[in-house]
C-alpha cells in the first residue's frame, strides 16, 4: 500500500496550484492532507481524482486547521478526533481502520511564536495523543500515523539547529516528547532508510529558503515497530510545489 501525506496550507489554495494533477499522478492508495482550512461544503464542486473517497475532519473555527483522508481502499471504519473534547475542536486527527493496521492522519499543534502554546502542546496534547495511539494499539492491530508533527526531532532534521534551539518545533520539551513516543514502540520510517542530513519538508517562505534548502523536517510517517519488516520505502518529495510543506510518503509491502 502506498500512502502519501501533505500539509497543503489550505486545500482551496493548493487546488489553484495544480493539486488535482498531482493527485492523479502520484498514484497513492491513500492520500492524507493536513491544514485543509476548509469544510467539505467549501469544495463540494471539486471533482477529485477517480477512485478516491474523502473523509473530512474540519475545525469548528472556519478557515483553520483540519484534516482529510482520500482513499481508494475502502476502510473498515473512520473516526474523528482522539475522544477528548478539549482537543478535538480543531479537526486535527482522523483515523481509518484497514484490514491490517490503523492509519492516523494528524496535524499536531504548533507551539507558536514566543512559545505561547508550548505548555498546551507538550503537557496536554502530546500525552493525550500518545494515550490515544496506545489505545488504538490495544485493539490488536499496528498503527501508522502521518502528518505535520510540528517538531524537528534531531539536529539533522533542520538546517540551523543552533539558532533555533528555543524556537517552536525545536524546543527540548517537544523533542523529548517525540523521543518518548518513539520509545513506546514506534519507528520514524524515513530514518529507517535515510540516516543523513539535508532532508526537509518545510521551508520558510522568506529569504528564498526553499531554493537554498534551508528547511525543517517536521512531516513524518511513524509506524508501530512490528511493521518494520513491512516497510518497503519512505521518501520526501521536495520537488512538489504548492505549499510551504512538501509531500512525504510510505510504502508498505
Amino acid at each position: 500500500m502506498k500512502i502519501v501525506s501533505w500539509n497543503v496550507n489550505g486545500v482551496r489554495a493548493v487546488l489553484k496550484k495544480g493539486f488535482l494533477d498531482y493527485m492523479g499522478r502520484v498514484d497513492a492508495d491513500v492520500l492524507c492532507l493536513q491544514e485543509t482550512k476548509a469544510h467539505p461544503g467549501d469544495v463540494q464542486h471539486v471533482a477529485w481524482a477517480a477512485g478516491y473517497t474523502p473523509y473530512w475532519n474540519s475545525a469548528v473555527k472556519k478557515g483553520y486547521s483540519g484534516t482529510v483522508i482520500f482513499t481508494r481502499v475502502a476502510p473498515l471504519n473512520v473516526t474523528c478526533g482522539i475522544g477528548s473534547a478539549g482537543h478535538d475542536d480543531e479537526g486535527r486527527v482522523i483515523a481509518a481502520e484497514f484490514a491490517d493496521f490503523f492509519l492516523v492522519n494528524v496535524y499536531q499543534p504548533n507551539s507558536q511564536r514566543g512559545l505561547t502554546r508550548l505548555d498546551y502542546r507538550t503537557k496536554e496534547w502530546d500525552p493525550a495523543f500518545l494515550a490515544y495511539l496506545k489505545k488504538l494499539g490495544k485493539k490488536g492491530k499496528p498503527v501508522v500515523f502521518c502528518g505535520d508533527l510540528n517538531v524537528a526531532h534531531q539536529e539533522i532534521d533542520l538546517a540551523n539547529p543552533k539558532t533555533n534551539r528555543r524556537n517552536a518545533g525545536f524546543t527540548t520539551e517537544e523533542r523529548e516528547n517525540f523521543t518518548k513516543l518513539l520509545a513506546s514502540g514506534f519507528v520514524d520510517t524515513f530514518r529507517e532508510f535515510e540516516k543523513g542530513p539535508g532532508h526537509y519538508t518545510w521551508w520558510s517562505q522568506m529569504m528564498n529558503c526553499r531554493a537554498r534548502n534551508i528547511g525543517w523536517r517536521v512531516d513524518y510517517f511513524v509506524a508501530s515497530e512490528q511493521l518494520r519488516p513491512a516497510l518497503k520505502r519512505a521518501w520526501i518529495s521536495p520537488e512538489v510545489m504548492g505549499s510551504d510543506h512538501c509531500p512525504v510518503g510510505l510504502e508498505l509491502k
